[in-house]
């Protein structure tokens, strides 16, 4: 079974993703800010990473950044989602590291596609 850890401060989103990816047959693993996740990522090794940008202590760019230039964790794709639509939001988050860079709310079709797709 594919592992998702979800990195996420908003409850509200966090029920979201949870509810499409059970529904989709992904396990998940929850984490409510950038260090928590870095943690969980190292302690876990998911398959992929759902990354919010806006979150208290370490954001989102921070996060990835530290995941994708981890020793033991750099090979697991992150996938940032965030109400931060910018193009310089989708350049600086891809130059941390995401493969990819979504914006809320997430259709839930494309979210399954790029997640497969990531993983190739």
């Amino acid at each position: 079974m594919t592992t998702v850890l979800v990195i996420d401060d908003s409850p509200s989103e966090m029920a979201r993703f949870r509810d499409l990816l059970a529904k989709n047959n992904f396990q998940i693993l929850e984490a409510v800010n950038g260090e928590q996740g870095c943690e969980m990522a190292t302690e876990h090794l998911p398959d992929v990473i759902l990354m919010d940008v806006v979150m208290p202590e370490m954001n989102g760019f921070q996060a990835t950044r530290k995941i994708t230039r981890g020793k033991t964790t750099s090979h697991i794709p992150v996938v940032m989602i965030s109400t931060k639509n910018q193009e310089t939001d989708r350049v600086w988050g891809k130059r941390q590291g995401a493969k990819e860079y979504l914006t809320k709310p997430v259709d839930e079709a494309e979210l399954m596609r790029i997640i497969r797709t990531v993983m190739e």
